[in-house]
């Protein structure tokens, strides 16, 4: 019973390493970008960020209450005269004693003042639809992130999985290599061939290992990229080669507009919010209109004659009133500043607008360069099997002609270069086209086709 409770502890613990193991796809590899790319979360924050300022903004519909307590010992020394609004020296209410003694009594207040604006002139209403822009703008940005963050991963993931492709023709070339120098080798320690044959066979040797350790480098450098991307080790991570191995299907890049590319999207919710703020700015040059109402009460321990109750008198608030009005501002000299900001504000909506312009230009010009990379991909796929098979029966006719003696060892060493060329052009020919189509998808802001094209 013991053993069989051990066995099945270690197999739960190994369970979350098994299913590291496992190789990912490329939508895997996407849709794992997504989740654990910090970038995507920092805009998803932001996404909540502004859809909490669109509650702010709805805020300002409710009435504001201020409720006020207070206690103080102070003296009740009164006079005339005017003093400029500041907030330095209290101020004493009552008639002028004509009194200047340090005699100090208790005073209290307590009181609560609602404030509610009826109606302002759809001043609110702008600013909470210049707050949904903002929401707009920020998801936006989150789905440019998206389209970043998966074309990255995507491209990453075809990188590493090209690197694998030159590793192993590079390793095919070195074991072609080997077999080469011991043929050779042989053959010159019985006199059957000179010993500048096995020298060279020896330099072509180093020289496909040397290929192997540079392609071995850029594929570690490849995985390390797509890791990174992952938020997990390079040493843990796999991935499945799919379809970009095997034979071309028939795809056709899927037609799409570019105003509805995440960046043009982008671009154009700015466009909106600045027009949202501008009409803010129209909204600002109103009268605001606040309807009031207070109820509070106020105690002194001190006597309009001059005289004090002494004792806690005043401690406790024993007077009371009430009022309701309406308060009336009128920003009458912001006029001038407000046209300036609106006109500051036009402007600023004209760039956008030139903006969200040139972002569709570029997006034209990257769908046009994407889609001559794929016509020049295809006749690439089209041309390499005929290279790789000419290599191959180059590779085998200068063997046999060396084994026969009627060649040299540069002709071999030259026809297994060309194969070892010929092997990694045929796989990054493939490779090349699906990497095109991934453009082609990038610059139509959409990856969904193309995922589901790998993933059949």
């Amino acid at each position: 019973m013991r053993r069989v409770l051990i066995v099945s502890c270690l197999a739960v613990s190994l369970m979350p390493a098994l299913a590291q193991q496992s190789p990912l796809s490329l939508d895997q590899t996407v849709q794992l970008a997504l989740t654990k790319y910090p970038s995507v979360r920092a805009s998803l924050e932001q996404v909540s960020a502004a859809a909490a300022e669109i509650n702010l903004a709805r805020t300002a519909y409710l009435p504001r209450a201020d409720l006020l307590g207070q206690v103080n010992r102070a003296t009740r020394n009164n006079v005339f005269g005017l003093l400029l609004p500041q907030s330095v020296i209290p101020s004493v209410s009552g008639p002028v004693l004509g009194t200047n003694d340090l005699t100090s009594v208790w005073g209290s207040a307590v009181g609560v003042l609602v404030t509610w604006e009826p109606f302002d002139f759809g001043l609110r209403k702008a600013n909470v639809q210049l707050a949904a822009a903002g929401r707009t703008r920020r998801e936006a940005d989150l789905s440019v992130t998206r389209l970043e963050v998966s074309t990255a991963a995507a491209d990453a993931f075809l990188t590493l999985l090209a690197a694998q492709q030159t590793v192993s023709a590079a390793r095919a070339g070195v074991e072609r290599g080997r077999l080469v120098d011991q043929t050779v080798r042989a053959r010159a320690q019985s006199g059957l061939r000179p010993g500048a044959d096995a020298a060279r066979a020896d330099a072509e040797l180093a020289l496909a290992e040397t290929q192997l350790a540079r392609a071995e480098q850029a594929a570690e450098v490849a995985r390390v990229a797509l890791a990174n991307f992952l938020s997990m080790p390079a040493g843990e991570l796999t991935i499945h080669p799919g379809p970009f191995l095997g034979a071309l299907p028939e795809i056709q890049p899927p037609p799409g507009t570019l105003a509805t590319h995440p960046a043009a999207q982008q671009q154009q919710a700015a466009v909106e919010e600045a027009k949202d703020q501008e009409h803010v700015l129209s909204r600002l040059y109103y009268p605001r209109f606040y309807l009031q109402g207070s109820s509070y009460a106020r105690g002194t321990g001190a006597r309009t004659d001059g005289s004090t109750d002494g004792g806690l008198s005043g401690l406790g608030p024993n007077v009371q009133n009430w009022a309701l009005g309406m308060t009336i501002t009128f920003p009458a000299l912001d006029l001038f500043s407000i046209r300036a900001r609106k006109e500051v504000q036009l402007h600023r909506g004209l760039s956008e607008t030139a903006q969200y312009e040139r972002v569709l230009q570029d997006l034209q010009g990257q769908l046009d360069r994407a889609q001559a990379r794929y016509r020049g991909a295809v006749r690439i796929a089209d041309s390499t099997p005929v290279q790789l098979e000419a290599a191959r029966t180059a590779e085998r006719q200068a063997s046999a002609r060396y084994n026969s003696g009627l060649g040299n060892i540069i002709e071999v060493a030259e026809a297994q270069r060309l194969l070892t060329q010929a092997e990694i052009d045929e796989s990054l020919a493939r490779l090349g086209v699906w990497r095109a189509l991934l453009a082609i998808a990038a610059a139509q802001g959409d990856l969904q086709p193309f995922l589901q094209s790998a993933a059949k």
